[in-house]
């Protein structure tokens, strides 16, 4: 059903460079986005970078800078690094822009304004890296338990959002509706956390001023994840747009790794409705990229820049491998040597080797012109498949499941043309319906693999004749079998995915 889908990234902090976990995250949501647009819905994009709070105003200090400084180097890496991956995002938004400010302010407001803020002073454990506090049965021998750092002890004046007052709303929320975050493992994490009782959390800070001013007390600034989780409002309009915001916002869908759980699907709904916002996200959630069998962080070194494999693996291999390799939910286990198997397995052997024996024997055999497919081809059956289970996968938020079912379609082809062997038939009526079959499996396998790998499918595209962008195709009307009507000019060119070496 065509409609709008407005999905998000968290947005980045601006403590450091981008890596492959960050790299990770946005590419889904980019497969997502693009998929989408694929079906016909109206989509908005959005990324961005975090760029307030304790960790950057110490890092600004480190780097013998100021925090804006130091916001402004990081977020244009982050920039750069989506450019460079052909992420499709529609807006970049960053949390030191005034239009952030307003939304923050107003929003906030409103839940003061609702009764859902009082005064009052903080004592406890907070986790820099985290930006978060933590209680004494959630630390690991005085550390964080995701950075494995030492916490530091903070006293401050306060003021608390009432997260108490909403156990029975979330939960009515959480348990309502088995999609409203998938996969449901994490579901049942969320609603664990709100059945273990929900205390009133600290929403401002006295201590630093690089944040976003709380507008009833000059002394304070929101503590910084208050300030982050509203960028996702911000983007759609939110205190300055209201028709606009009305429009997006109950489409909204929040791709994000397992660490912010507590935060994005506890916190942050309680927040929107302290405001009065009753249409809460839905939340796509995935495990980490462990390299070593540890989690990516600029504590543990293991940091891997995208561009370092881009350099090897080129946009669309990247894309597609880090897609293919790694189901979408649980933890996956990061590699080069993964990844070099993977392209070469489908990319290389697969999907590049079919177009190239394709356009080969077009250009062999049928002078170079594309003959239309047969009707009744056995070929028929399994593209109908692949589009189909690629289709549920995709709505099921599960990339590596459909491009799975893309590249099995592949492989079916070239073992048709292995058990066909057009190249040794002279050219006529049968080696005609055989490349008319091949061409539009091809036609086929570029929409569906779009999404992971929009250059190679473009390319793919016009090598077998057709014109146009790809994006502009709508499913399911272009996935139905016969769309490649023949009398299309066919090119031969490079191998579209070269074989690597390891």
């Amino acid at each position: 059903m065509v409609g709008r889908y407005f999905v998000t990234t968290p947005i980045y902090y601006v403590n450091d460079a981008p890596h492959i976990g960050h790299a990770y995250t946005t590419l889904n949501a980019d497969a997502l986005a693009r998929w989408h647009r694929l079906c016909g819905d109206e989509v908005f994009f959005l990324t961005g970078t975090d760029e307030h709070g304790l960790k950057i105003q110490r890092v600004a200090e480190a780097n013998g800078i100021t925090p804006i400084e130091q916001a402004d180097r990081t977020s244009v890496r982050f920039r750069d690094a989506w450019e460079l991956l052909d992420i499709s995002n529609d807006d970049f938004i960053r949390t030191t822009e005034p239009r952030h400010r307003i939304a923050v302010q107003q929003l906030l407001t409103a839940a003061y304004d609702n009764g859902y803020v009082e005064k009052g002073t903080y004592e406890g454990d907070y986790c820099v890296s985290c930006e978060a506090y933590y209680n004494d049965d959630e630390l690991i021998d005085g550390c964080c338990p995701i950075h494995k750092r030492p916490v530091e002890h903070m006293l401050e004046d306060n003021y608390f959002f009432k997260l108490s007052a909403f156990e029975d709303r979330l939960l009515e929320w959480l348990e309502s509706d088995p999609d409203v975050i998938i996969p449901e493992g994490y579901r049942r994490e969320a609603i664990g956390l709100v059945k273990q009782g929900l205390d009133d959390v600290s929403m401002t800070r006295s201590s630093l001023d690089w944040g976003v001013p709380v507008p009833w007390d000059d002394g304070h600034v929101f503590y910084v994840w208050y300030d982050a989780l509203i960028n996702y409002a911000t983007a759609v309009g939110y205190g300055r747009d209201p028709e606009r915001f009305a429009q997006w916002w109950p489409h909204t869908h929040h791709v994000m790794g397992k660490d912010i759980i507590r935060f994005h699907c506890v916190y942050w709904p309680a927040m929107l409705l302290a405001a009065g916002i009753t249409d809460l996200p839905r939340y796509h959630v995935h495990g980490f990229l462990l390299v070593g069998g540890e989690k990516m962080s600029k504590s543990s070194l293991n940091q891997i820049a995208p561009a370092d494999l881009v350099a090897d693996f080129g946009v669309d291999g990247f894309r597609y491998a880090v897609l293919r390799d790694n189901s979408f939910g649980p933890d996956g286990d990061f590699s080069y040597e993964g990844l070099l198997t993977r392209y070469n397995s489908d990319l290389a052997n697969t999907f590049g080797n079919l177009l190239q024996r394709v356009t080969t024997v077009v250009h062999k055999s049928c002078g170079g012109i594309g003959p239309a497919p047969d009707p009744h081809s056995v070929l028929r059956v399994k593209a109908e498949r692949a589009v189909a289970e690629s289709t549920e996968a995709w709505r099921r938020v599960q990339p590596s499941t459909a491009l799975d079912a893309t590249i099995r379609l592949v492989r079916d082809t070239n073992e048709y043309l292995q058990e066909t062997e057009p190249w040794k038939l002279e050219p006529g009526i049968e080696v005609d319906r055989i490349m008319g079959d091949a061409l539009e499996a091809l036609r086929i396998t570029a929409l569906l693999i779009s999404a992971a790998a929009p250059g190679a499918a473009q390319t793919a595209w016009e090598r077998i004749g057709l014109s146009g962008r790809l994006d502009d195709q709508r499913l399911p009307a272009a996935g139905v079998w016969g769309g490649y009507t023949g009398g299309h000019e066919v090119t031969k060119g490079d191998p579209l995915f070269p074989r690597l070496k390891g």
